[in-house]
């Protein structure tokens, strides 16, 4: 089918565009504002197939939106300023995409009759001590992030409820692997290491995540999107749960780094304690993760150690401001 991705310049949303094209055959339409972490860069390997197509512009941008449409099936809806602490500094940007931007994506999908599935994520759940968050449970948001993410769940459900569209709501875990803008722990801790920075780490470290490699994630979109039901909710979430001291102890060993490069910074404010997801209802329509944690994160270090190009203009630009702000010292 044809497909609009948009915030397919992004980590995820890339990354999905290239497991549709190479696994699929569909054609892809990518719309991205191209902020900070969208970037020309996460999408130029598909550049040259005839079945990509690439529109900059902002979902909250009818006109732009509405270009994006023609001839498409289905929408899948990326789009989203995703960083917990930019969201605590300066969260005006979180509310207009995806708040706005999730309304003008609703709308124009409606009058075009189009498929809609919405990629959110477990933080609208809140933090949970024992067990695992399944698609009825409460929804409690605990940033700005999450906050503007759970009102834009909740307009596409009433979407459905109210206009019958076929609109459908996939919430993941942590999403880690290629293409991962450099604020995030993973793909931080990783290239901090290579350069003998220190490795600032909230807290005491013991907040636990379940880590789901982005191409499973991807799939298991592919999957609610394909033979998910409408108007219902899909967790998708990974193979393992790990505490964030054990991924940056690992990603030391993986780069043969010092532990001594561990330090431990103020906790982030209000910083939930764990996340965790069942999928039972999405392995129901045949999906699987693939793709271990250790594994993962071995082929994930392994591609920011090949990839200087892609991540060398980030570190070397306004990205080092943030880190600086963010941590009271500047980067190596």
């Amino acid at each position: 089918m044809k497909l609009l991705v948009c915030g397919g310049a992004g980590f995820i949303g890339s990354n999905f565009a290239r497991v549709r094209l190479r696994e699929h055959g569909d054609e892809v339409v990518v719309l991205d504002k191209l902020t900070y972490a969208g970037r020309r860069e996460n999408v130029q390997d598909m550049a040259g197939d005839p079945r990509f197509s690439f529109l900059q512009g902002a979902i909250e941008d009818r006109e732009a939106v509405g270009e994006a449409m023609e001839g498409c099936e289905a929408v899948v809806n990326f789009a989203a300023e995703t960083h917990v602490d930019r969201s605590i500094a300066e969260p005006d940007a979180f509310v207009t995409t995806h708040a706005l931007g999730t309304y003008v994506l609703l709308e124009a999908a409606r009058e075009r009759g189009l498929r809609y599935v919405q990629v959110s994520t477990d933080e609208v759940y809140g933090s949970i001590e024992d067990g695992s968050f399944t698609e009825e449970s409460p929804l409690q948001p605990s940033s700005p992030y999450s906050a503007t993410k759970t009102g834009a769940d909740l307009l596409v459900a009433s979407y459905h409820h109210t206009y019958g569209m076929e609109t459908l709501i996939c919430r993941g875990s942590n999403n880690y692997g290629p293409y991962q803008y450099p604020e995030k722990l993973i793909p931080l801790m990783i290239l901090n290491a290579v350069h003998g920075d220190p490795l600032p780490v909230y807290g005491d470290g013991m907040q636990v995540r379940n880590w789901i490699y982005v191409e499973d994630f991807g799939r298991g979109i592919g999957h609610a999107l394909d033979a998910g039901a409408a108007g219902e909710i899909y967790n998708v979430g990974g193979p393992d749960e790990c505490a964030n001291i054990d991924v940056v102890r690992r990603i030391l060993d993986l780069t043969g780094a010092s532990d001594d490069l561990i330090e431990h910074v103020t906790d982030r404010p209000g910083h939930d304690r764990r996340y965790s997801l069942s999928s039972d209802k999405i392995r129901a329509l045949g999906w699987e993760p693939r793709v271990f944690f250790a594994e993962g994160l071995e082929a994930t270090v392994r591609w920011y150690r090949d990839n200087a190009w892609w991540w060398e203009p980030i570190r070397s630009g306004d990205f080092r401001a943030y880190y600086e702000r963010q941590y009271g010292r500047r980067l190596a």
